[in-house]
């Protein structure tokens, strides 16, 4: 995502951006790159029939890399581009969207387990909560927008500046995951889901980050808000391939 945003910020783009507006920008495409998803991709993996178990453990080791690895790659990243940014704010950002969650997570399924069983768990509790996904990704997105839709609205040829890096980004991810997973002969269910955890990102956390270190309406939190607007319709087009040539993996 780095490189990719720079070369568009600063180079293709260089007409229409100012260098100070470029900084800011390329610093919220790399909060974006930098937090993989560990979310939206169960929904992804549904659409396309994933295997579920490959789905968790996809997204178990992401939350790990977010846990050790988000703040360094964030502060190195950004410090590269002279932009300073505070290590606590990072680690706080961290332990609110991913140890806290995490954590809340394992305790249930622990205790639910050891009062209910496994069965229970898995085919009754579970099940309870099938729609909170689609409501929360909602409430995330009408909050979001409520708080950068003036932003938007005032700048709408940076919303289009900023969405390419994003969305090609997003496409060439998917396609050397997805690619690679044909090359090596995987099965249909892995590799529609390691493509599309590939390309996603964790997008609340990219924009918690960004508004906890910039502001609610810099250009930061800007960029990171065009992410949320092209990630969903993009990761869709590309459930929509996935799906489109299942027929080319082995079964």
């Amino acid at each position: 995502m780095y490189g990719m945003a720079s070369l568009f910020f600063f180079v293709v783009f260089k007409a229409f951006i100012t260098p100070e507006l470029a900084t800011e920008y390329l610093a919220g495409a790399v909060l974006l790159g930098a937090a993989p998803c560990t979310a939206m991709v169960f929904v992804w993996s549904a659409l396309t029939k994933g295997d579920p178990a490959y789905t968790v453990v996809q997204v178990a080791t992401n939350d790990l890399i977010i846990l050790v690895a988000f703040v360094p790659i964030v502060k190195f990243l950004l410090g590269v581009s002279n932009v300073s940014v505070p290590w606590d704010t990072l680690i706080l950002s961290v332990v609110l969207f991913v140890v806290i969650p995490l954590s809340g997570g394992m305790l249930t399924r622990y205790f639910v387990t050891q009062k209910k069983g496994k069965e229970y768990f898995e085919n009754t509790f579970v099940k309870k909560f099938d729609g909170i996904t689609t409501v929360g990704l909602l409430l995330t997105l009408v909050l979001i927008f409520a708080f950068q839709g003036q932003v938007i609205l005032d700048n709408p040829l940076h919303i289009v500046l900023i969405a390419v890096p994003l969305i090609l980004q997003t496409f060439l991810i998917f396609g050397i995951a997805y690619g690679a997973c044909r090359l090596l002969k995987l099965p249909h269910r892995i590799a529609a889901p390691a493509g599309m955890i590939g390309a996603s990102n964790f997008f609340e956390l990219a924009v918690a980050v960004a508004i906890a270190l910039f502001g609610t309406t810099s250009p930061a939190a800007l960029a990171t808000t065009v992410g949320v607007l092209t990630e969903v319709p993009v990761m869709l087009f590309l459930v929509k391939i996935a799906n489109k040539t299942k027929g080319r993996f082995p079964a």
